[in-house]
């Protein structure tokens, strides 16, 4: 994607809906060297992946692929992931950011492919150069820093502010990365060299390519230097490569209002969601926390894991933050309008609080940074601020030409301007490109190309799709009513049918292809603030079961680090990975006033089975064992208030 960065802590149509048959798979092979992959990745020196299914295979390659006479190198790291059919070639992906460690992601993404792309294709994912095993530059620390820096580009104070924080932060990214003589040369147009090296070395003609968000990116700038090595070519989540770094970010912040506005709007279509909002009106609950947050920051007390409370302060620039950074997905859309909800029935901000510190990747404990180690803010900086020209001039000239451009964004738009600052620091970040020339529009003579969004896209507006797409001689362009950021491997059938059979059968569909989506998932209630209010322990305990579940903490685990957190009423809830998937505790755990939990939990994903065997006091007391299994039906039995109980829903 092209990363959302908040630099100031502000942060017609032919349509298939899948109902059209597509025909009966006939694989197209193209010939491939005598040489299996095997045996290439073993001649290349390739490796398991660490924990991985992949081979990790390490490429030295030129530091500057366009000039000869300099001899330096640098290390990239592709993992192939072998056909175990009859093989038809690489299928590779390139992935957001720009910063995103492909390898991270490898195993997780083709386990979403349908099984004929494995089958039929080497899977190839890399770390771009300068990211994860490909480097490892980083900046966590100053990157924390930052984003959680409070200023007002609106004012002159607040630019002010904005200056003296870019500055810093810059200069202590630059530090903390380490290794500043390379910055020059991991723009883009480096970076796509490594892949035709990688091509050259596994000897294969042509390849097939998929980039998601930046990837799309990375994919017409592969494609527009080494169309003669494409075999197909998919954007999903596309940035249109002709538009300069400004106006893009210019569409991106009014999509990123335009998705949050649908996303209140689809809350006031849904009935529950609706009535959860004080007034039965989204648009008016966000308008009325966005007032108070912007007289002035509120305090409240957030529930720690150790016990007790600690006082904290959440101000507009949070709200901004932690909204923009959920409107990537419906189902992350939901989990804000959940958090939306809690403010306006109890003027409660914690749920949002744990929004923004996820958002900002710092525990909600100490709100120091989580090392990610899939992403890396520095590497995107380095290679944004290569691709794109932010003015020109001495970095003071470059940051008021950039503050004087981004008057009209804020005059013109009340929500979300802030993300029209988010490439600010390119204007002191060395070596930053100056020159503004774009490049022309993709025309892909000769490869075949599907062009994928979401009209609720907020990082990659459509419009960009839509641009790219007109210029295409052999474009289709799928898309997804609503839906999320990238909408491949998502899980919906009218869009992922047509890359499989784009890839494996060589079948092409309409030039333009609708599929139904939504803008946010259904609406899961709040827990009741107290135990009167539940109708019996079934209810309660489904209850907890949500709000476990849509906890962002849970939620976005990374299934490895064990965690904590606070319960809202008092008491601590805990988990960690077990060999079948991972335990839970609950220590005098309240996610309900008067409704206390003590006990333990087990989520089995072989069985795909969540059981919960606890303890209940306050208001009433017992002993439950819960169950959910894979077809979402609770049970709950044991004895409760009393009564012997066997519930099921």
């Amino acid at each position: 994607m092209k990363k959302v960065v908040f630099a100031v802590s502000v942060l017609l149509l032919v349509s298939v809906a899948c109902a059209r048959a597509l025909p009966t798979p006939t694989l197209v092979v193209t010939e491939t060297p005598a040489e299996d992959t095997a045996s290439r990745l073993a001649r290349l020196g390739g490796v398991p992946c660490p924990d991985s299914d992949f081979t990790c295979v390490t490429l030295t390659v030129p530091l500057d692929h366009f000039n000869p006479q300099d001899s330096r190198t640098i290390k990239v790291v592709f993992g192939v992931l072998p056909a175990t059919g009859e093989r038809k070639g690489m299928f590779i992906t390139a992935t957001g950011g720009p910063g995103s460690a492909g390898l991270q992601s490898a195993d997780s993404y083709t386990g979403a492919f349908d099984p004929s792309i494995p089958e039929h294709f080497d899977i190839v994912f890399f770390d771009q150069r300068g990211v994860g095993q490909s480097g490892g530059l980083t900046c966590p620390d100053a990157a924390a820093v930052y984003y959680r820096t409070e200023a007002d580009a609106s004012t002159p104070d607040g630019e002010a502010a904005l200056v003296k924080s870019t500055k810093t932060f810059t200069e202590d990214c630059v530090r903390e990365m380490g290794n500043p003589d390379i910055l020059r040369y991991l723009g883009t147009d480096q970076a796509v060299e490594d892949l035709e090296s990688f091509r050259q070395a596994m000897g294969d003609d042509r390849l097939w390519l998929y980039g998601e968000s930046y990837g799309t990116q990375y994919a017409q700038t592969y494609a527009a230097a080494h169309g003669d090595h494409l075999a197909g070519l998919m954007l999903d989540g596309t940035v249109d490569l002709t538009l300069s770094g400004p106006d893009f970010l210019k569409g991106q912040a009014q999509a990123f209002a335009d998705t949050l506005q649908l996303t209140l709007d689809a809350c006031n279509a849904d009935d529950i969601c609706a009535e959860s909002m004080g007034g039965g009106d989204a648009v008016r609950a966000y308008g009325k926390l966005e007032s108070k947050l912007k007289q002035s920051a509120q305090e409240f007390n957030f529930p720690l894991a150790a016990g007790g409370f600690d006082k904290r302060t959440f101000s507009f620039s949070g709200l901004e933050y932690a909204a923009s950074s959920y409107m990537y997905s419906e189902a992350a859309r939901m989990m804000f309008l959940r958090a939306l909800a809690a403010y306006s029935r109890s003027e409660d901000l914690v749920p949002m609080a744990r929004i923004l510190y996820d958002s900002l990747s710092v525990d909600p404990e100490t709100l120091k940074p989580i090392p990610d180690p899939s992403w890396s803010d520095a590497i995107y900086y380095a290679v944004e601020c290569q691709d794109y020209s932010y003015y020109s001039g001495t970095p003071d000239e470059r940051a008021e030409a950039y503050l004087r451009a981004g008057d009209a964004v804020d005059a013109s738009m009340p929500r979300m301007s802030a993300i029209f600052y988010g490439d600010f620091p390119c204007v002191f970040w060395p070596n930053a490109k100056q020159e503004d020339t774009r490049p022309a529009p993709l025309q892909a003579a000769g490869i075949p190309t599907l062009v994928l969004n979401g009209t609720a896209d907020p990082a990659t507006p459509y419009s960009n799709a839509q641009n790219v797409f007109a210029h295409l001689v052999d474009g289709y362009l799928i898309t997804e009513n609503g839906g999320p950021h990238v909408i491949f491997g998502w899980g919906v059938t009218c869009v992922d049918e047509v890359v499989t059979y784009f890839l494996v059968t060589d079948f092409m569909p309409e030039r333009q292809v609708i599929c139904d989506g939504v803008v946010a998932d259904a609406f899961v209630p709040l827990m009741p603030l107290n135990a009167g209010q539940f109708t019996g322990p079934l209810e309660a305990m489904r209850a907890v079961d949500d709000e476990i579940y849509y906890m962002p903490q849970y939620y976005y685990w990374d299934g490895d680090t064990p965690q904590s957190f606070g319960c809202p009423f008092g008491g601590s809830f805990s988990f960690e990975p077990s060999d079948a998937g991972e335990t839970f505790k609950f220590e005098n755990c309240a996610f309900a006033d008067d409704f206390i939990l003590n006990g333990s939990g087990l989520n089995d994903h072989d069985k795909n089975l969540l059981t919960f065997d606890v303890t209940v006091s306050g208001l009433k007391e017992g002993t439950l064992s819960y169950t959910r299994d894979a077809d979402d039906v609770a049970h709950v039995t044991g004895m409760y208030d009393g009564q012997a109980v066997d519930l099921s829903k």
